[in-house]
């Protein structure tokens, strides 16, 4: 019986074997925001409707929602989704900027710091619907304000993007500074990440989640297109 012998991989002097650039990450973060869209819409579809005339009562918040427990199971995959697949996501974008950023930068940590912060968010978010999704096929064994109280968590808790302003912030300036990133993306994302800091300090911190996911898929997209093509890029000074 005759055997192949394998040529083993050789080491370059000063380093490990060099392995082409991988696109996972960049796919996780475009499906963590897609994910994240589709949470903050279906959250959104969930509310119920505020008519001064009528106004809601513990009662009445319950009977909505028990007509919509389809729509809380979407939520729920949604967000559970998006923030999993946010952490490869952040773990790809610090590896990405720091082999991009001078030594020592903390841009990239504090990039995959925002994110994984805004994962757990996310996480803790969904966290009531466990308690309530299933129960609500039986509301008349739910306490009322306990459902009214579960409708705002869910209104408000995973909108709480702020944190991704943080990481969009930092990304802008790696791009800006130190070429980490595309130059026009860098521009955007600053914007974009100064929104949604801006929102996230205000009373209105809710509306980060307008802003945070469209930001998302916007970086990893970019970060896909880039991860195709050859690194030649050094890290700027």
């Amino acid at each position: 019986m005759s055997t192949h012998a394998v040529a083993p991989r050789t080491v370059p002097p000063g380093g490990p074997v060099s392995e082409p650039p991988s696109r996972s990450w960049a796919l996780a973060g475009i499906g963590a925001g897609l994910a994240g869209m589709l949470s903050i819409y279906l959250s959104l579809s969930l509310s119920p409707a505020y008519d001064p005339a009528a106004p809601p009562t513990p009662e009445s918040i319950t009977e909505h929602l028990s007509t919509q427990v389809p729509q809380l199971l979407g939520f729920h995959v949604a967000t559970i989704v998006a923030a999993l697949l946010l952490i490869p996501f952040a773990v790809g974008l610090h590896r990405h900027l720091a082999r991009r950023s001078p030594a020592g930068s903390l841009l990239p940590g504090v990039a995959a710091a925002g994110l994984v912060v805004l994962a757990t968010v996310l996480v803790l978010g969904s966290g009531l619907n466990t308690e309530f999704v299933f129960g609500l096929t039986e509301p008349e064994l739910l306490i009322a304000t306990d459902v009214s109280f579960y409708s705002h968590w869910v209104a408000t808790i995973p909108w709480l993007w702020v944190t991704a302003g943080v990481t969009g912030l930092a990304l802008g300036l790696a791009a800006v500074r130190h070429r980490a990133y595309p130059r026009g993306i860098g521009v955007v994302s600053l914007v974009l990440g100064a929104l949604i800091v801006l929102v996230g300090v205000s009373p209105l911190q809710y509306m980060a989640g307008f802003v945070g996911p469209v930001w998302l898929f916007v970086v990893a997209l970019a970060a896909l297109r880039t991860q195709s093509r050859p690194d030649t890029t050094t890290p700027g000074r």
